[in-house]
Order: C-alpha cells, then sequence, then structure tokens
C-alpha cells in the first residue's frame, strides 16, 4: 500500500510536468503547422472525407485489387477500435472531474487541429509503408521518420525511437491497463462483479482475438465499431433530448468555465484554468490519438489508391471520436449535473470502502448538497470520477442507464486492447523482428490483468501513467511530422489544387 502511494504520487507528478506547457504548445503546434501547409485540409475535404467514409460502409469504395492487407474501411475501424475506447466514457469524465466542465472545450479546440495531424498521419504512413517479412504491410511513424527523413542518423534514430516508445504505451499507456480498468470498474459499480473475475475474462478474451492477427482483429472491429457507437448514441441522445431546453445553458458553461476557475456560483474550487486546458489535451490526445502516430500504423495495412485517400479517411476518426462521441459523454454529464459530484468542485475522491465525515459533507456548497439529495447519491461516499461518474450521469436521467455505461465500456475498452495490441506488436517487429510477437502478446495481457486489478484512489496511477506513456509516443512522432510537413504540403496540394480541383 505504502509503494503504490509514493508511485501515485510520483506519477501524478511526473504526468503534469510531461503535460505542461511545452507538450501542449508542440502537440496542437503541430496540428496547426499541418493545417496551414494543408490549406485547412479538415473543412476544405471535409465532406469528401465522410463520402470515402460512407463509401466504406457501402462496401464500394472498388479497392479490392489494391496493394494491402484490409479495406481502408477496416482500418478506420481498427484505428476507431483503438480510439472510441474508454478515453471516450472514463477519459471525458476525468477530464471533468479533475478540470471541471471546461475542460471538453480545450479537447473540442485540440480535436479541430488533430484531424490535420491524423490526416498527415494516415498519409505518410501509407507513402512510406513496406512490406513484412511474412508479405503483410508494415507502417507507422517508425517507417516514415526511417524512409523519409533524409539525414540517415537521424532517420534511423527516430525511426527506433518511435518504435520503443509504441512499445512502452501499448503495454503501459491508453490502449491497456486503462482500458481493462476501467472495464472492470463499469462492471463492479454496476453489478458488482469481482474484478478478479473481470480480469480473468477479459485476458482471456483479448487473447483469442489478437493470436489472429490484423484480419482478425479488422473483421472484429468491422463489426462491432459501429454497433457499440450507436448503443451509446442511443442512450447518451435520450438524455439529450429530455434536457433539450438545457443544451445552451449546458454549452454556455463549458465555454465560460474553459475561460474561468469559477462556475455555477463559486462552486469550482479546486481547479484551474491552466489544469483544464492541460486535462481537455491531453484526455483529447487519450481519446482521438492524433498526434501518437497510431492511425498510421492501422492505415498502413489498408488497401490504397493514393496516400492521400488514407489521409482522408483517417482524419474521420478524429471527427467520429472527439467531435462527436466525446461531445455525447460531455454533455450528458453537464447536462445530468452530477460534474458537481467531482474533485473539481472539492468533492474529494476516497479509496474504495471509505468515508467521508457529515462535518466535511455539510462543509460543502449548499447546491452539492442539494443536488446529491435530488438524485439520491450518498456525499459520505465521496467524489466521482471516471466511469462511476458516466455511469452515474446515465442512472440519473435513465432508470438502470448504467447498464448502458457498462456495456459500452466492455465494448468500447475490448476493442481498444485489441487495436492497441496491433500497435504495439507492429512496433516490437520493427525492434526485434516477427520472432518477438509471441512474447510481447503475452506480456501484453498479463499487464491487462494487473490494470483490470487496480480500484479506489489507486485507479489514477493507470490514467497517469497513461498520459506519460502517450507524451514518450507523441513525442518522437510530432518531430517526425514536423520535419516531413513539406512532403504532406507539396504531395497534398498537387493531388487536391491540381487534379482533383481542376
Amino acid at each position: 500500500m505504502r509503494f503504490l502511494e509514493k508511485l501515485l504520487i510520483w506519477t501524478e507528478n511526473l504526468s503534469h510536468f510531461l503535460w505542461g506547457e511545452w507538450m501542449i504548445l508542440l502537440l496542437v503546434g503541430t496540428g496547426v503547422v499541418l493545417t496551414l501547409v494543408t490549406r485547412g485540409i479538415q473543412v476544405r475535404k471535409f465532406w469528401l472525407s465522410l463520402k470515402f467514409l460512407i463509401q466504406g460502409f457501402s462496401k464500394k469504395s472498388g479497392l479490392d485489387k489494391k496493394q494491402g492487407d484490409i479495406s481502408p474501411f477496416a482500418a478506420l475501424m481498427t484505428a476507431l477500435a483503438a480510439t472510441v475506447g474508454n478515453g471516450n466514457i472514463a477519459g471525458v469524465a476525468t477530464a471533468i472531474a479533475m478540470g471541471g466542465p471546461g475542460a471538453p472545450f480545450w479537447m473540442w479546440v485540440s480535436g479541430f487541429f488533430g484531424m490535420a495531424t491524423k490526416y498527415a498521419e494516415g498519409f505518410l504512413g501509407v507513402k512510406y509503408r513496406k512490406v513484412a517479412e511474412d508479405g503483410s504491410m508494415a507502417g507507422g511513424p517508425m517507417y516514415y521518420c526511417r524512409y523519409g527523413i533524409k539525414h540517415q542518423p537521424t532517420a534511423k534514430f527516430m525511426g527506433m525511437l518511435f518504435a520503443v516508445c509504441g512499445v512502452f504505451t501499448a503495454l503501459f499507456g491508453t490502449g491497456n491497463m486503462m482500458q481493462s480498468n476501467s472495464m472492470a470498474l463499469a462492471f463492479k459499480a454496476q453489478f458488482n462483479v469481482p474484478t478478479l473475475a473481470s480480469a480473468i475474462i477479459l485476458t482471456i478474451l483479448v487473447s483469442a482475438v489478437i493470436l489472429g492477427g490484423i484480419k482478425r482483429i479488422g473483421a472484429v472491429a468491422e463489426k462491432l465499431v459501429p454497433a457499440m457507437i450507436v448503443l451509446y448514441f442511443i442512450g447518451a441522445i435520450y438524455i439529450l433530448i429530455s434536457r433539450f431546453t438545457f443544451i445552451d445553458d449546458a454549452f454556455r458553461l463549458i465555454i465560460t468555465s474553459a475561460f474561468s476557475p469559477k462556475a455555477a456560483g463559486g462552486a469550482l474550487v479546486g481547479t484551474s484554468v491552466k489544469m483544464a486546458i492541460s486535462l481537455g489535451v491531453r484526455r483529447g490526445v487519450l481519446s482521438n490519438e492524433a498526434g501518437l502516430g497510431s492511425a498510421a500504423i492501422a492505415q498502413s495495412a489498408a488497401k490504397s489508391p493514393d496516400p492521400t485517400y488514407n489521409g482522408l479517411i483517417a482524419m474521420t476518426g478524429v471527427f467520429i471520436d472527439t467531435l462527436f462521441v466525446n461531445t455525447l459523454t460531455t454533455l450528458t454529464i453537464v447536462l445530468s449535473g452530477v460534474w458537481l459530484l467531482t474533485p473539481a468542485t472539492g468533492v474529494e475522491l476516497l479509496q474504495e470502502g471509505a468515508k467521508l465525515a457529515s462535518s466535511e459533507v455539510a462543509a460543502m456548497p449548499v447546491a452539492i448538497q442539494e443536488f446529491a439529495a435530488k438524485i439520491g447519491y450518498d456525499l459520505h461516499n465521496g467524489g466521482l470520477s471516471s466511469t462511476a461518474l458516466t455511469a452515474t450521469a446515465f442512472n440519473s436521467v435513465i432508470s438502470g442507464g448504467g447498464t448502458i455505461i457498462a456495456f459500452a465500456s466492455l465494448l468500447f475498452g475490448f476493442t481498444t486492447l485489441i487495436g492497441w495490441a496491433y500497435y504495439g506488436e507492429q512496433c516490437i517487429e520493427y525492434i526485434l523482428g516477427l520472432k518477438s510477437t509471441m512474447v510481447y502478446r503475452f506480456i501484453y495481457v498479463c499487464l491487462l490483468f494487473v490494470g483490470a486489478m487496480l480500484t479506489g484512489k489507486f485507479l489514477n496511477i493507470v490514467w497517469y501513467v497513461g498520459d506519460i506513456a502517450n507524451v514518450i509516443m507523441a513525442f518522437p512522432n510530432l518531430l517526425g511530422l514536423l520535419m516531413l510537413a513539406g512532403v504532406v504540403k507539396r504531395i497534398t496540394r498537387y493531388h487536391f489544387l491540381e487534379q482533383m480541383d481542376r
């Protein structure tokens, strides 16, 4: 227990340092640069990207004979399997819980520029991909850094650096331990399923899929991803409709809180604008993965007529994830009012089994006490965060609504686990070759098991480790994107401005 206390403090401090102003500037700044060099590709070609997406749904892309292992649609679903995960349910909730209702605004800002970043990743992933030893397609930031950067010593170093960071992130970051933790937490809260049982079942299910490689992962993702988004959409839309007259107030609160630490009568006592920006951007990256380079790995396996096509397909992933699914989560939490029951308003998170004293509850703002009484929440249990916050939002409006969150968390987390297993596998293959994959898969599922077992306040260790891993992976990728921005600019402008726009 003492070790976990120290680990929690250490990971928290390191996470806040790595996600300081310099990283936010690098992440958003790269998106701004790529937006400028592509002349606002996310705006100019948004409808064309949706057209390509719809063609993928209808299976009329006509790319069967192109080089690649899976369809671009399956590649997008694999990327969405990894991105539309518990970052959308638990990540958004954690951002609001720690940074207040203004944090999602900064998710939207980073997501807008992140669309250009994702375009460049998908574009470069296909342009510089290679045929692997087993005949499959291999690509991603390690390949476009290695073969795109002209200075060879820099190119080799950058490619290897990303691959090493990618393995670390896949094993310890957003796609593994955090997902299994959120899933176990959801089933514990809603159905009282022991975390050990969840850990065992998840380990078995994920192992069964990842042993089949990208083709099996793509096939599973094609079926599960659309279904899980629809399931979550139905529940969230019901809440939005039931609170329709308050939607404008919700947006006003979000925007106001993004620039001021005080909202709802000064209730936000434990957060700041700086914290809202930091958490909004980092949870946005956790959710949409723009800047991590992961989408480039998925798109590299896709059949493709040209790199710009895959860039546009990849770009839609950020829109679906951040500007659609994340917004649904944000509005359900804000409209239901459960954001008042969070550390951002001074309601402390407690270890499982601990209780707040009555004097501590009585000292809370009246608005918080009245709201808790209204929905039947016992403030002696402390504050809410992660999956539990979103589940409470659904339960407060829909009878048994937490069941939707439990199953959405299962589907979201499961698809993310299999998607990130593939990403890490591609990185380890780049470093050590094909023979390393079985050992990697074993370590991956073992850490998945460990992640599911962490509970109470120590679950924040998983989130902080995920944040740290994201920075480690994003840093070499963002530098590589900036170095290759000229390539993206030249080919994109030629393709769209001189060919398609003539």
